[in-house]
């Protein structure tokens, strides 16, 4: 059998993680299968559907690596295929012209609220009569096409991933609607259900997967393509994306559409990667990190989870982390730039690669997400230090000038500087000047990033030297009188100290005094 499974997004908003994840399966499915993954774009809902949805959802799978074989084949475009289907299943005898209106419905709702009794249609106009139909239409009411369901009908299914599920013809809701009112009497829009049906059937789909919240309209589809006389395709109906309190991952929970994971600096390895552990398990189930091709080679249905997959960020993240760490320098300098970019740091894309390419090895061991860059290497772009008060601290410790005012000197004979040579200007200077080597390490990093903690100090010495800005920097820390005075534990204990010790005093005297 030639294997064929499709992606059918809706374009009435960005391509969420949860049709992402689904586009994952039935991608590594086709693959592991030696088929064809078809993408086809649901847009017959015109007042809903955007073209820029569309572009996003295309952009988003691209984006992913999840390649499509055809399409994408849009519904829209389609609309007779599927008006021609209803009208077969009108001559047939298999649905009707239902002519009951709104108000009519509700009230039928409410009977059944007030009677305690699950909502459903009560197939009222299933056999009318011509004469009905026509003093129908002689009042002006439109008639959309309903479905026969019979109630004592049982449909059974052999799903990939949950077995036999079984549903019984009481249970569909009465008889279903395929198509809306039109004027005039022509058939209306189609609706989902059996726009679904004549495309997969028309697309030759062998297995339909998809997330368990469609599972209810698995049994009317299967009944419509008994009724299209069609080969009813397999169907597996995957656990849905969950939120941290086990109800489904939505809007609420922040970021859900593929287009936001890659603002925050995620990279498509990683997330598809994680996307497929959410709710599959590789039968080496310590494995986690694998390419899609991996993952295709070892992907079946029947690792596929029942229960619901809960998203983990705390598991993304150190994913995409994986992926960092691993990434060669140049691919991930590429990654780099726009974040930088459009954080507003200036350079020359091409003039400025080297020193760019060293600023990534610095700090891509560090690296949780790409948006990290942006903090992490605000030190190197900015023309100005903002000193942390830890910073200010230690630039106000004794000597600190004297240290910082004999690298300046030393460096003035290095026009250029490689590691191998900041560790010896240090080694130096200790020794000539007397001074202590950490008081000089403590002293540089003040002066030169403004903090006390982040990258290796002397890769960001050697980077910073090369913009000229190392001079610069020291300089401005040595004339550190214009930095706030910052008061340290111990002088503040010391205040608190003094203040008791005033207050007991003048406890004291006052008594004396008013003698």
């Amino acid at each position: 059998m030639n294997v064929r499974v499709r992606l059918a997004p809706s374009p009435t908003g960005n391509l969420h993680i949860g049709t992402a994840r689904t586009a994952v399966f039935n991608w590594l499915f086709a693959r592991n299968q030696g088929g064809q993954f078809i993408l086809r774009v649901e847009d017959t809902d015109l007042e809903r559907s955007k073209s820029e949805y569309t572009d996003n959802i295309l952009e988003g799978l691209t984006w992913l690596g999840m390649k499509w074989d055809e399409g994408p084949i849009f519904q829209s475009q389609r609309l007779e295929a599927y008006r021609q289907t209803v009208q077969i299943l009108l001559d047939k005898g298999l649905a009707y012209r239902c002519y009951t209106t709104s108000a009519e419905l509700d009230e039928m709702r409410e009977a059944q609220k007030a009677n305690k009794q699950a909502p459903r249609y009560d197939n009222r106009h299933r056999n009318l009569t011509p004469e009905q139909r026509e003093a129908f239409e002689a009042e002006g009411r439109q008639a959309v096409i309903r479905f026969i369901i019979e109630d004592d009908r049982t449909i059974s299914w052999n799903d990939m991933v949950r077995d036999t599920v079984t549903w019984k013809g009481s249970d569909l809701g009465g008889d279903m609607v395929i198509a809306r009112a039109s004027i005039g009497g022509d058939i209306g829009q189609p609706l989902y259900n059996l726009a679904v049906v004549v495309d997969d059937i028309d697309m030759a789909i062998t297995h339909v997967i998809r997330g368990e919240d469609h599972i209810g309209n698995t049994p009317k589809q299967i009944l419509l393509y008994e009724a299209l006389g069609a080969t009813i395709p397999e169907f597996a109906h995957t656990p849905l994306i969950l939120n941290t309190q086990g109800q489904k991952l939505s809007k609420r929970d922040g970021v859900t559409s593929i287009s936001d994971f890659k603002d925050m600096g995620y990279v498509p390895e990683a997330l598809v990667n994680y996307m497929t552990l959410l709710g599959w398990t590789a039968p080496d189930s310590t494995q986690e990190i694998f390419t899609l091709s991996e993952a295709a080679a070892v992907f079946s249905c029947d690792r596929v989870n029942k229960a619901g997959a809960k998203f983990d960020w705390d598991k993304l993240n150190w994913l995409n982390s994986q992926y960092l760490h691993k990434m060669p320098v140049p691919q991930l300098t590429d990654l780099l730039i726009p974040y930088w970019q459009k954080a507003g740091y200036e350079f020359d894309i091409e003039a400025d690669r080297p020193w760019l390419e060293q600023i990534t090895t610095l700090i891509s061991q560090s690296l949780v997400r790409l948006t990290d860059a942006v903090d992490m290497c605000k030190v190197f772009f900015s023309t100005t230090v903002e000193y942390e008060e830890e910073a200010i601290a230690q630039l106000q410790q004794p000597k600190v000038a004297e240290a910082l005012q004999a690298v300046l000197e030393a460096l003035e004979s290095h026009s250029t500087l490689i590691s191998a040579e900041a560790q010896k200007i240090t080694k130096k200077l200790s020794k000539e000047k007397n001074l202590n080597k950490g008081l000089i390490m403590r002293s540089l990093r003040a002066a030169l990033t403004g903090a006390m903690h982040g990258p290796d100090l002397i890769e960001s010495w050697v980077i910073l030297h090369q913009r000229g800005t190392a001079q610069t920097r020291l300089q401005e820390a040595i004339n550190n009188l214009n930095l706030p005075v910052v008061k340290t534990v111990e002088s503040s204990v010391a205040a608190v100290e003094i203040s008791a010790v005033a207050t007991v005093v003048a406890a004291v005297e006052i008594p004396a005094a008013n003698q």
